[in-house]
């Protein structure tokens, strides 16, 4: 474990405030499995059950979240609607250079960059603080990158990690694709890891200070308030928190690509930055000015390091 890197907080906004991804857990019945016969007809049966929520919800967008918390895990997935034909959305998700720039948005990731290993593709991610930190600094995480399926009407990609921060592990992210109605794409975007000892301690101590005014999206009862209905926090409030930053930074890069190459970065910055604070209350972490000055010189650093 890192110790000398990060900060005990930072380090627990790296684990719980970044891509902390997908799973070895079983407890979320809906993440991908391998062992579905036609998982395009699976994902489309399920398109056909959310459709009435995804046009009436209350986060003002095509989407449906869920999350889970278990003993030694938790994870957040997403359903949701995307206003771009499956073609379009295919052509990004089997990129792995695409994968880079969309975690990139993320206020935590302060670098990212395909690379190869032993033949297989890896994003080599760097996880920190949510301000201004010299990568060397952040946490380095290695996503293997995969296509898992890619028909002309399926497509899943998954990155998973073995290691991250404070004995977090088993990081996965899935995503899986079809087409849907009107030229658009339907996706099921899965997000969790799992943690130790060490983990869930320093969680608890970053949720009992620094986030322990901050919630997630899911209405909960709560039984001090004689059963009134409350928005989750702790660690279900966190991964929905990160689930959703990452389901804006994929809607916010495919907005991008309609802008001139050398406008796109931006472009999709600011798109971010304007459709996380749509939730202040979830996602509300600083001002746009700060984000946007902190974003394009890791920008920059990223380009310079990469030549």
């Amino acid at each position: 474990m890192r110790t000398g890197r990060l900060a005990p907080i930072a380090l627990l906004r790296a684990a719980a405030g970044t891509i902390a991804l997908l799973v070895a857990w079983t407890s979320v019945a809906s993440v991908p499995d391998a062992r579905v016969a036609d998982p395009a007809a699976a994902l489309g049966a399920k398109y056909a059950a959310l459709r009435n929520e995804l046009a009436h919800n209350a986060f003002q967008r095509p989407i449906h979240l869920d999350s889970t918390e278990g003993k030694d895990n938790v994870g957040g997935e997403i359903f949701a609607i995307l206003n771009f034909p499956f073609a379009t959305a295919a052509s990004v998700f089997d990129k792995p250079d695409s994968w880079c720039d969309i975690l990139f948005l993320h206020l935590n990731n302060k670098y990212c960059r395909p690379i190869t290993i032993n033949g297989a593709t890896v994003l080599h991610l760097a996880v920190g603080a949510k301000g201004e930190q010299a990568v060397k600094d952040a946490y380095p995480v290695n996503f293997s990158y995969r296509v898992t399926a890619k028909s002309a009407d399926y497509e899943q990609v998954s990155l998973e990690a073995g290691d991250g921060p404070l004995s977090t592990h088993n990081y996965r992210i899935v995503l899986e694709a079809i087409p849907a109605d009107d030229n658009r794409t339907f996706i099921h975007f899965s997000y969790a890891y799992s943690f130790g000892i060490i983990g869930r301690l320093a969680m608890q101590a970053y949720l009992n200070t620094i986030a322990r005014d901050k919630v997630g999206f899911s209405v909960v009862p709560d039984d001090k308030a004689r059963g009134e209905p409350r928005p989750v926090g702790g660690m279900r409030g966190a991964v929905e928190r990160n689930t959703m930053r990452y389901y804006l930074a994929i809607e916010a890069f495919l907005g991008a690509l309609s802008a001139p190459p050398g406008s796109r970065v931006e472009k999709s910055l600011r798109d971010w930055f304007a459709a996380t604070e749509a939730y202040p209350r979830q996602l509300h972490e600083m001002n746009q000015n700060e984000y946007l000055a902190m974003k394009r010189n890791e920008y920059v650093r990223q380009q310079t390091a990469k030549n």
